[in-house]
Order: C-alpha cells, then sequence, then structure tokens
C-alpha cells in the first residue's frame, strides 16, 4: 500500500486554540480518556449517551425543560434521544443579541445587506408575530421558494420559533419539481420571491407561483418578496391562496411597519425530535423522499460539526456557496448558534469573473469558505491562482462537498489557494442533514482522504458479508443511532419506507442475522491512518467482470487531464448479463474527442488504476447532467442510454444535458 501524501499539519498553536483540544481536554478530566484523537473518537462511539450529553453542554444548549434520561430504548430503530427534553432551534440560533454581524448578503450584481444580531432577532419576531396571526402553529408547515436571500434564513427562523415544520426550494426549481415536494408535505404559508438573476440573466418566478397555487390547495397566505423590483409587477396581486381566498401580501406588509416597536420574541418550546426541517431527496429515480429531521437532533448535530470539527468561533465568518434547497444552506445557518456571522451570495459563483467568490471570500475577510469540487475544479481548470491574486490572510479553512474530492484538487487548494489551511473534504447528506465524515482541526490533511469520522458517529465500512474491513472498498455503514436520524419520512405512518430506504440491505453474511444498520449507498474505504476515501455512491458502482469500481477512481485521473473539463461514468449493460463502463467527456472549448485524446484518456486511467477501470467507450457530449444541488446523476444517464424515460427531470439543474446521451452509443 502507497504511502499517503501528507499535505498539511495544523500548528501547535492552532491546535491548542481550537475547540476539539479543549472538548478533548475536558474529556480527558471528566471521563478519563486519554487527551488524544483516537481515544476520543473510541470513546465517543462506545458511550454515546455520555458524549451527546457533554456535546450539548459545550455548545450551551439550554433546554427549557429537563430530559429523564439521554438515551431510551436500543437499536438504529428504538431509540429515543432526549426523552422529556424542550427546547427551540431558534432560540438557541437567537441567544445574540447584540450589534456585531449575523448575517451578511451579496449577489452577483453587487447588491449587499448586513443584519446585526439584534435586527436579525426583530426581524424573526416580526414574522413570527405574522405567522401567529395567520393561524400557524406547531407542526404547520411554512414553505419557502425563494432565492440565498436573507428572507430565507429569517422566515425559516420565524417557522421553528413558533414550532412549525420548514421546508424549502430553490427558484431554479420548475413547477413539477416543487410540486412534487411541497404537495406532499401540504404548507399553510407560502414565502416566494418575485424571482432571481444568474449569470446577468433576469428570470421571474411568479408565473410558475400562480401555476403552483392552483395546485396546492392547502396554502393559506402567500407572501411575496421584493427581490428583483423593489415593487413587484402587478401579477403578484393575483396570487391569492386558493381555498382560503387571502390576498397575498408584501414582505414588508406582513411583517409590518418597521416604525412601530417589533413585538416579543417568544418560542413554542418543543420535545427534541419534534420535526423542524423536511428535506428531499433528489428525486432522479422518482418522487422526492419527503425526509423529516427533528429539533433537538439537527441542532446538537450541527453545533458538533461547526464546533468541533470546523473549529467555528463566536464572531468568525462563514459561508458556503449553496441554495437554500441543498442540506447546506441549512448547515450554514446553523452557524449563527456559535455566534458565527453567516454569509450569503445569491446569483453564479462564476459571474462576472471566474473569481468572483474569492473577491467576496478577501473583501469580507472569511474565515470559513465552503463550495464543491466541481467550482474547485472549474477554478483550476481555468488557472486562477486565489491565493496571489486576493488577500486570503483571514482564510483559515475550506470546506467542500457535493461528490469525492480529487487528490489533484487537494494538492491544487494547497498550491494555489494557500499553504496553511485546513481542507476539509466532508461527506454525508440529506438523509442525515449532516456529515458521517469530514475535517478535524488537530489532525493532518493527506491527499485524497477525508481527516476522519464524525464523533459520536459508529461509521464503518462493510464488505458484502457485512463484515467490517480497513483499507479496502466496502459499503458505508452506521452501526449505532445518532441523534441526527430523520424522525421518518411524512406521510409514511407505518415507517415502512424509512426502513426500506436505509435497514434493509441484504449482506451476504457469514456471521448469521445481521441487526438492522445504517447503509448509506456510499462506496468509501477506511484508511489505516483512519482517514476515509470515498469512491462514490455504490448504486452507481461499476461492476465490469465482477469487479466493482467506485466512479470517482476514474473521475480523479479523467478530470486531471488537461483536456477534460468534467465526466460521467455508468455501466452499459450487455447481452450476456455483464456490463462495460461507457465514459462521457466534456472537453475544453475547441477541442473535439479524436483518436489521439481517447488515447491519452485510456492509457491515463489504465496507468493510474487498472485496466478493468479502462472504458470500452469513451464519447463527448457537451455537458453532464446534475442535480440542483450540484451532484451527477449518474443512474438518470444510465437509465437514458438503455432508452428509459427519466421520471424527474425537474430535480436537475439541466436536464437538457441528458438529449446528448441518447445517441452517444
Amino acid at each position: 500500500m502507497s504511502t499517503p501524501e501528507l499535505l498539511w499539519t495544523p500548528s501547535r498553536e492552532r491546535i491548542e486554540r481550537s475547540h476539539m483540544h479543549a472538548f478533548m481536554q475536558r474529556m480527558a478530566q471528566r471521563h478519563g480518556i486519554e487527551p488524544e484523537w483516537e481515544s476520543l473518537r473510541r470513546w465517543s462511539v462506545a458511550h454515546a449517551d455520555q458524549f451527546w450529553r457533554e456535546m450539548a453542554v459545550y455548545a450551551d444548549i439550554e433546554p427549557s425543560a429537563p430530559f429523564v434520561s439521554v438515551v431510551a430504548g436500543t437499536g438504529m430503530l428504538g431509540t429515543t434521544w432526549f426523552p422529556g427534553l424542550k427546547l427551540n432551534y431558534a432560540r438557541h440560533l437567537l441567544r445574540f443579541a447584540g450589534d456585531d454581524d449575523a448575517i451578511l448578503f451579496e449577489n452577483e450584481a453587487g447588491a449587499q445587506a448586513r443584519y446585526s444580531h439584534a435586527e436579525l432577532r426583530s426581524e424573526v419576531a416580526r414574522l413570527a408575530a405574522a405567522l401567529r396571526r395567520d393561524g400557524v402553529a406547531s407542526g404547520d408547515r411554512v414553505a419557502g421558494f425563494l432565492p440565498n436571500i436573507p428572507a430565507a434564513v429569517i422566515g425559516m427562523l420565524a417557522a421553528a420559533s413558533v414550532g412549525a415544520v420548514w421546508s424549502s426550494c430553490s427558484p431554479d426549481f420548475g413547477v413539477g419539481g416543487v410540486l412534487d415536494r411541497f404537495g406532499q408535505i401540504e404548507p399553510s404559508i407560502l414565502l416566494v420571491a418575485d424571482g432571481y438573476t444568474y449569470g446577468g440573466k433576469r428570470i421571474e418566478t411568479l408565473g410558475r407561483v400562480r401555476e403552483m397555487l392552483a395546485r396546492l390547495p392547502s396554502v393559506r397566505r402567500v407572501v411575496v418578496v421584493p427581490y428583483l423590483d423593489a415593487e413587484p409587477k402587478g401579477e403578484w396581486r393575483e396570487l391569492a391562496a386558493v381555498e382560503a381566498g387571502n390576498a397575498p401580501l408584501l414582505w414588508r406588509d406582513y411583517l409590518g411597519p418597521r416604525d412601530a416597536a417589533a413585538p416579543p420574541l417568544s418560542f413554542t418550546e418543543v420535545p427534541f425530535d419534534h420535526p423542524l426541517f423536511i428535506m428531499y431527496s433528489s428525486g432522479t429515480t422518482g418522487v422526492p423522499k419527503c425526509i423529516v429531521h427533528g429539533q433537538g437532533g439537527t441542532l446538537l448535530q450541527h453545533m458538533k460539526e461547526l464546533m468541533l470539527h470546523s473549529d467555528l468561533h463566536a464572531g468568525e465568518r462563514v459561508f458556503y456557496f449553496t441554495t437554500c434547497g441543498w442540506m447546506m444552506w441549512n448547515w450554514l445557518v446553523s452557524s449563527l448558534g456559535v455566534g458565527a456571522a453567516v454569509v450569503l451570495y445569491d446569483g453564479s459563483p462564476t459571474y462576472p469573473r471566474a473569481g468572483r467568490l474569492w473577491e467576496l471570500a478577501e473583501r469580507l475577510r472569511l474565515n470559513v469558505f465552503g463550495t464543491s469540487p466541481k467550482f474547485l475544479g472549474a477554478c483550476q481548470k481555468v488557472e486562477l491562482q486565489p491565493g496571489r491574486e486576493h488577500d486570503l490572510s483571514a482564510l483559515r479553512a475550506v470546506l467542500s462537498t457535493g461528490s469525492p474530492l480529487t487528490v489533484e484538487q487537494f494538492r491544487w487548494v494547497y498550491r494555489a489557494i494557500k499553504a496553511d489551511l485546513q481542507l476539509s473534504s466532508i461527506s454525508g447528506g440529506t438523509d442525515i442533514i449532516s456529515c458521517f465524515m469530514l475535517g478535524n482541526p488537530i489532525l493532518p490533511v493527506y491527499a485524497g482522504e477525508i481527516q476522519c469520522r464524525g464523533l459520536g458517529m459508529d461509521v464503518q465500512a462493510w464488505n458484502e458479508a457485512g463484515e467490517p474491513v480497513v483499507g479496502q472498498q466496502a459499503e458505508l455503514v452506521c452501526c449505532a443511532p445518532f441523534p441526527s436520524q430523520p424522525i421518518g419520512f411524512w406521510n409514511d405512518a407505518d415507517g415502512s419506507k424509512y426502513r426500506a430506504a436505509y435497514f434493509e440491505h441484504e449482506w451476504k453474511a457469514a456471521r448469521g442475522k445481521i441487526a438492522p444498520v445504517w447503509h448509506h449507498g456510499d462506496y468509501i474505504e477506511i484508511t489505516e491512518d483512519g482517514g476515509v476515501i470515498v469512491y462514490g455512491r455504490s448504486d452507481a458502482t461499476l461492476n465490469p467482470g465482477g469487479v466493482r469500481i467506485g466512479t470517482a477512481e476514474i473521475y480523479r485521473i479523467v478530470e486531471a487531464l488537461p483536456e477534460v473539463v468534467d465526466s460521467v461514468a455508468v455501466g452499459k449493460r450487455t447481452g450476456d448479463g455483464d456490463v462495460e463502463v461507457a465514459l462521457f467527456v466534456v472537453l475544453r472549448a475547441g477541442l473535439k474527442l479524436d483518436k489521439e485524446v481517447t488515447s491519452r484518456i485510456r492509457d491515463a486511467i489504465a496507468g493510474a488504476a487498472t485496466k478493468r477501470h479502462v472504458p470500452r467507450y469513451v464519447r463527448q457530449v457537451p455537458a453532464i447532467p446534475y442535480t440542483i444541488s450540484g451532484k451527477k446523476v449518474e443512474l438518470a444517464v444510465q437509465q437514458t442510454i438503455h432508452g428509459a424515460e427519466v421520471a424527474n427531470r425537474d430535480a436537475l439543474a439541466n436536464p437538457e444535458a441528458l438529449d446528448a446521451f441518447r445517441a452517444a452509443l
């Protein structure tokens, strides 16, 4: 086995001022563990009840009613966390009340806004009072069809403060995609913007909203946020709720006059597992699953990840490029609970220049910069040098998720952005609204590896016999319950859909019947040094000749070639029940896939991986299809090349990209 390439080691000073170090020292004193990482990790899994209790104390999460115990029940499907406890997620996020920055907003056109913690509390109080006047109560759904703007954060916090459930879709969803989601959860209040911009283009959305409302009879009130124009076009007045007949209101009118004192900010205290968010699976292979996450589990898990693993401190500035339809938006907004300033950006990350977000990082002196491998790869391809072109002295961490980060992208970050930097590739998902594997401020960074498994998460890699393995590619499982497990799926009264999604994987067990474990559907390797390598989705794993190949292995090699901008690999079925690897590539502008380029691609794969990885087919396409949250849709490509229709094209950011695959083979 080759020695991993060390890229960064934290300084002693940096380690000693980190949350992780402080927490580890506290646990050494209180529980007698060795004050080193692996001892802490093992203790957090073996004594999960003690760990999560200590995490709640460290994060200053103050319940309004005490808990009876940390854990009740047993097993992945029978455990209840903190029974008896009552709290409110929004109360924790709004516990800071001074003039320090809470939200800094900017869009691609340069429009800006700032809210202090005190101003944010005031706006949430106004909206919460309006929701209560409209009869919104605990358990009702409030939905947002909004860009990544401050109103979305205010809407979410107001909904949470009254015990309602928040759910959002970004405005680049089509009507069908929104109805597939909101139609299932039946919101009573709908917050919408009049449109958004992307790449310099103005995109109006109220026409789509009117079409949606005709099929959302549950909506009692529509609130319109002026974003494109200070005064939206007249058609906003036509957005009356169908059943209730309530007239739509503009945001400013719904919240009430600013010259009047804000009403007192009050919170509905709810149980630990009270619904907070409804998130959605990608929906590319069927109607999206509506995944319900609880107030306490979301808060506790996010505080652990933000404070311990990301080392976020009060007064710092944290940014993640996301829409409010992706779980990273919820994760980002939880940073308010640490006392950090949340930086929101709306629009194209490369408009009007490829370095637009690095300009933002310099001007706002970002401490934590969150993005995706796709964005970092795009910066690398156009040979940006953010560290030379911008003052990034405040930047101490770059986070990346959405797909595996390649070895060359790891190297590029340290070469082109900053040498002294915690690069955290993180991986988890909407399913758990958090991470299974992520960064660690006290550990080194190795090329191509996620630094560690999350504290309190019994993450293992299991082979097909259901046996844990190290140093081998295998299935990601979590073998013990954790607080941010979903409460369940919406409209799944008996829990059968929830169990089928995560707990009914069939193992070729060599050791008898296996108790249910969380089967995540990722193909990973846990390394000898405790890092994690992600090879892609196991349901998209290639299997030519019975040899399992993670698609990320191919992408790491192919997308490092200067000619290749993007790629997707799928299995093409053969007549004898086998599959052959088909690789589709997007090349740099002006290049064509000739024999020479094809040979370089195949030779690179054979040289860096194995001959088994070499694709039988290599084809050029104009674009690779992605979900709106930025993930490649391998299964949709696979369906298309076999002549099947993709059920939910509205779940894709660029569904037209699939058309080129129909005649590609």
